[in-house]
This record gives structure tokens, C-alpha cells and sequence, in this order.
């Protein structure tokens, strides 16, 4: 029980950092871009959510880890 509890802290732990460092530059970026044409406000939000999917595809392998194994 110890060893998928473990796989699962890992599979979120990694692409939660993963996700922060992909959020971290994606983010200056549309700042900046939102900075110069306020029309791209759109754009520049659906690329700050690409990243955070990341985390739920290591949720759910983090869940599989746990109750599969």
C-alpha cells in the first residue's frame, strides 16, 4: 500500500513541477502579450491552461497507481 501511495505522490509531485515550470514562462509571455494588443486576452488564457492539464494526467495515473496496482 506504501509503494502506490509513494507512485502516485511522485506522478502528481512531477508534473505539478512540470506544469509550474511550463506555467512560469507561458505566463511572461502573455503578459507581455496581453500588454501590448488586449485582443489576445483570449489566446493568451488558453495557453495558461494548457499547462495545468498536465497535472490531471498525473492525477489519473496517480488514481490508476493506487487502485489498479
Amino acid at each position: 500500500m506504501a509503494a502506490e501511495i509513494g507512485t502516485g505522490l511522485i506522478a502528481v509531485g512531477l508534473t505539478g513541477l512540470g506544469a509550474g515550470m511550463a506555467e512560469k514562462d507561458v505566463g511572461a509571455a502573455a503578459v507581455g502579450a496581453i500588454t501590448e494588443d488586449q485582443s489576445l486576452f483570449g489566446k493568451a488564457m488558453i495557453f495558461m491552461v494548457l499547462p495545468e492539464t498536465i497535472v490531471i494526467f498525473g492525477l489519473v495515473i496517480a488514481i490508476l497507481g493506487i487502485f489498479v496496482m
